[in-house]
Order: structure tokens, then sequence, then C-alpha cells
């Protein structure tokens, strides 16, 4: 058996870092949103470091294959825009029923094949419509920060383009400093006027955090509560657009490396951590895509048998993550909205980019895949269904009728 390399922790801690340093304040977003407590913010991030480790180090040593979990970023940035309309319960329901469909769909290669056939244009343009929101919001500050929004921007376009590997991290960074300093010179602020501004009452979310910022993160089960709107508006979306933009694209990526693995019992597993943790906030767990690239090539080792040590190093970088989600969440929880703002519209907008130009692509497309970006972009909720499912199905109907001869 070979040794291990540095190689291998290497690659699986830059997988790590990358899928971090890009979401992470996507994750603590929604979680805020749905009504979690600072305890249970922390409970999502060690469900969802747990779920990603295990699936990572259990597949990857079993199928002796470089199998790189994720949760799905996209699904974070729909349920950023969506979730403040349902009780945290029904959230939770709606994340279980997503592993439900998500197991069905594992079960079936014909079913996967079906859903494979909505045409990328639409799905393409689905997540742009998802994104678009969240990238605009980079310039909803401008008035009140010009110089911070500008400061931003630069590092973005000098980092793109001498350092595009480390940007996010860059980013992240920048941002963690800038928060910590404002937060300090606010709290210097307070004390000086009235100590009491900074009593729990009044701001219990950073005070409570950065008290207990060195213990071990506490699992906080919220029953789930299952509702057909949140069926509808939620869970289905969230499990197509998983589906769509990470579970395929991480399958293509394996086949783009040379491994056939069967996925079957892969996204099975999957589907199945991702039930037991949805109480405890691990709202979806799917096949990596670009992370995973990271694990599959010549960088993670020479030999092509033994890459998948370096998804196994991934996975150990996870747990460690989850087990210091107390220390993530200290840092984040009291980020000014400005500087969520920034970082969450800029680690997308390449992504977003990539989606507009898929969506646009195919000429005949384009019309319905624009509808379907608009719709979804709105944000409105209509009969429990929220924009993202009427676009795709305006987007599909539009489609058909296009395709459909007109009789003379």
């Amino acid at each position: 058996m070979s040794k291990w390399k540095v190689s291998h922790i290497s690659a699986g801690l830059t997988a790590v870092t990358v899928g971090y340093s890009s979401s992470v304040v996507i994750i603590i977003d929604v979680a805020r949103k749905a009504g979690a407590s600072d305890g249970m913010v922390v409970s999502w991030l060690l469900a969802l470091g747990l779920g990603m480790g295990i699936t990572c180090i259990v597949f990857s040593w079993l199928s002796k294959l470089p199998v790189v979990t994720a949760w799905s970023t996209p699904g974070a940035a729909f349920l950023l825009t969506s979730i403040g309309d349902y009780a945290l319960s029904e959230a939770i329901g709606a994340f279980v029923i997503c592993a439900l469909l998500s197991f069905i769909t594992a079960q079936s290669r014909s079913l996967l094949r079906q859903i494979s056939r909505i045409p990328p244009a639409i799905s393409s343009a689905l997540l742009a419509g998802i994104l678009l929101p969240i990238c605009l919001a980079i310039f909803t500050d401008v008035n009140e920060a010009p110089h911070l929004v500008a400061l931003f921007i630069a590092i973005y376009l000098i980092g793109s383009r001498l350092f595009p590997r480390y940007l996010m991290l860059l980013l992240l960074v920048m941002s963690v400093s800038i928060s910590l300093f404002m937060s300090s010179s606010n709290d210097v602020f307070a004390s000086s006027s009235h100590a009491t501004m900074l009593s729990t009452e009044t701001a219990p979310g950073a005070s409570s955090v950065f008290t207990s910022i060195f213990t071990l993160p506490a699992p906080i089960w919220v029953t789930p509560s299952f509702s057909l709107s949140a069926a509808i508006g939620l869970a289905f979306p969230l499990f197509l657009i998983t589906t769509l933009s990470q579970n395929l694209p991480g399958i293509a990526i394996h086949h783009a490396h040379g491994y056939t693995p069967d996925h079957k019992p892969i996204l099975s597993g999957i589907a199945i951590v991702q039930a037991l943790l949805a109480p405890f906030g691990g709202f979806t767990f799917n096949l990596a895509a670009i992370t995973a690239a990271l694990c599959m090539g010549e960088q993670a080792d020479s030999e092509k048998s033994q890459r998948y040590k370096a998804a196994i190093a991934a996975g150990v970088a996870y747990l460690f993550m989850g087990l210091l989600a107390s220390v993530v969440v200290a840092l984040f929880v009291s980020m000014p909205s400005i500087i969520i703002h920034l970082l969450a519209g800029l680690a997308l907008l390449a992504t977003l980019q990539g989606a507009v130009v898929r969506a646009m692509e195919v000429e005949h497309h384009r019309a319905p895949a624009l509808l379907t970006m608009l719709c979804t972009a709105s944000g409105f909720s209509l009969f429990s269904m929220t924009s993202a499912v009427w676009g795709l199905g305006l987007g599909l109907l539009l489609l058909y009728v296009q395709k459909k001869p007109i009789s003379a």
C-alpha cells in the first residue's frame, strides 16, 4: 500500500478551503433567516462538517476512488431568498423531503436521466435567477460605504487576474478583519456612551457566541414539521437545483477524470446522511464539482489510483471544520450586512456568469431562459410556490409552446 503524501493533504485542504471561503457566510445567513438561534447556527455548521466529512471518508475508502462531497451552494443561495417565508420547523421538514427525493432519484437511473433532460439553458437560467439578487446586492450599499465597496471590487478585479485560486480566501480574511475592526470600534463607542448597550438582552448574538468561542459545538435538534407549501416552495426546488447544479456535474467530473464508480450507492448514502442530519441543520449534501476536481488531478497524486487519499484528507478537514463551528460562527455572526452582501455576491459572481452564458448559448432557448431567469429573480411567492418554481414552469411551458407547430 502506497504511503500518504503531502500532496494528498494539500489537495484535500485546498478543496475544503475553497468550499468554505466561497459560501460559509451564505450558510450562516440562511440559518439566521430561517430563525435559527446562535446555538442552532453552530449546530448547522457542525452537522454540515460532520456529514461532508463522513461521506468523503467512507465512500472514498470503500470505493478507493476520490469521492468529494459538499453542501449545495446554489441550493443555499436559493434558500437565502426563500426560507424566510417559512417557519424553522417547516424548513427542516423540507430538508428531510429533499433528502427523500434525492434517495428516490438515486434508485432509478431512468429518473436521473429524465431530470438531466431538462435543457441546460433552462436549468442554468434558474440558477442565474437565484444568484442575480445576491450578486446585485454587491452594489446596494454604494451610497452608504462607497470606499468599502470600491476596495472589495478592486481586490476582486486584481485577484481574478493575479491569484484566482486564493482570491476568495483573501476576501474572506479581509472580511473577517474589517468586521472585527468595525466591531471593536463600535464596542469602544458603546462603552464610552453607556455600558448597558452591550448587555445580552440587546446584543445576544455576538456576546453569547464569543463567550463560548472555544467550546465544542453541540448539535441542536429541531423537530421537523411537514407542509405542502414548504414541500412545493422549498423542498422540490432545493432538490432540483442540487441535482442539476451539483450531483449531475459531480458525476460528469468523475467521468472526465476517468473514474466510473457506481453512483447509486454513493448518492443513496449521501441522501440518507442528509435525512439523518437535517434536523440538526444539514440542509443538503451532494457530490462536489469544482472542489472535487482539486482532488482528482495531477496535483493530488501522479498515480491515479492513489488520489482517493486526497478526498479522505478533505473529509478529515471537513470534520475538523465541523468541530470548529463555534469559532467559525463567532467570526461571522456579527459581520455587518454590507460585508455579507459584498462577500456573498463576489463569491457567486463567477457562478452567475457561467449560468448566464449557458442560458443564452442556444438561440431558440434564449426567450424561455430569459423568462425563467427574470421570474426566478423577482422573488415572489404565489399559491405557496416560490418564484423559482414558477420560473422553471414558465420557461418549460414557453419552450414547449415554441416547439409546437402552428397549424394553418
